[in-house]
């Protein structure tokens, strides 16, 4: 039992490790992810490192090739406009249900969510161009406290799976949050209003908005080819 509960411990600080390290940028989108180099860098058995790219290949962080083994998740064009077309129907759907059926501990997370949020510092000196680690991890946890009032929990998960594939795009975009006459923060006030003012249409419909209006400046990153052996062994 000891043994089993160590093993699991390994892949979860691989796991955790290996999806910072994604989001970060440190391992950029396309590129391929080897055992030995893996195992070298995070010091696990290739049982953990293979379990850990698993379950990030769940969350849409990881993709399989054959022949090629794992890579990070390539950034396409393609797979970003099904990926907001999914989002837009799935994530306003749950939204919706959440609105009208989560309970006043429900408005409680989600009001305490959005205080976190405000309060997080978007971008830093350190990195001028992408949102900082506190900022988007303090975003996730907002748009999923909205969400998290949905009593069907297999429409849930599917929405924050999506939302978890949708992360690698918006680490990566330049743009995202940097528009002149785009007020982000007011967009995030006005679904929190519309959700505990217990209004679904309304919220349902800021959120089509807010996921549509951003996958408009994520695609611009997008780049349809993954990274090449050349271009990898150069970086």
């Amino acid at each position: 039992m000891a043994k089993q509960e160590a093993s699991k411990t390994r892949t979860d600080e691989v796991h955790r490790k290996l999806r910072s390290d994604i989001l970060g940028g440190r391992l950029v989108p396309g590129s391929r992810l080897k055992f030995p180099e893996l195992c070298e860098r995070y010091n696990v058995s290739v049982g953990a490192a293979r379990e850990a790219l698993t379950r990030l290949a769940a969350e849409g962080l990881v993709k399989t090739q054959a022949h090629q083994g794992y890579m990070v998740t390539p950034l396409s064009h393609e797979d970003l406009a099904d990926l907001t077309r999914a989002r837009v129907e799935i994530e306003s759907l749950v939204l919706r249900i959440s609105v009208m059926e989560g309970d006043v501990q429900w408005e409680s997370r989600a009001v305490a969510a959005h205080h976190v949020l405000e309060r997080a510092p978007f971008l830093s000196d350190d990195d001028p161009d992408h949102p900082t680690d506190e900022w988007a991890a303090a975003h996730s946890a907002f748009h999923l406290a909205l969400i998290d009032g949905c009593t069907n929990r297999r429409l849930l998960d599917v929405a924050r799976a999506l939302r978890e594939e949708a992360e690698l795009y918006r680490q990566w975009s330049v743009s995202f949050g940097q528009e002149p006459e785009r007020d982000l923060a007011g967009e995030h006030r006005a679904l929190l209003e519309a959700a505990v003012g217990r209004k679904p249409d309304l919220a349902a419909h800021l959120l089509r908005d807010h996921i549509a209006h951003t996958a408009q400046l994520l695609i611009s990153v997008a780049t349809d080819e993954p990274v090449t052996a050349a271009e990898e062994r150069a970086s």
